[in-house]
């Protein structure tokens, strides 16, 4: 697993991924889409730990910088 993700590209997907939380817990979504949210939020913060996106392969997309 090659990392494909830079700094602002993990940075975005967790700002997205809190907003999301906070949104969450103060009650302004709820339902089917408020669990929808919070899987794609699980998996923006698990691939910007991993600093690695599987749907970037396919594409052959890679935000990393190259040093």
């Amino acid at each position: 697993m090659k990392k494909n993700m830079g700094t602002i590209d993990i940075a975005i997907r967790l700002v997205i991924a809190a907003l999301v939380i906070i949104l969450y817990f103060t009650h302004v979504i709820s339902g089917t889409i408020a669990i929808i949210l919070l899987i794609f939020a699980g998996v923006f913060i698990l691939t910007s730990l991993l600093s690695f996106c599987p749907l970037y392969l396919p594409f052959r997309i890679n935000t990393r910088s190259k040093k």
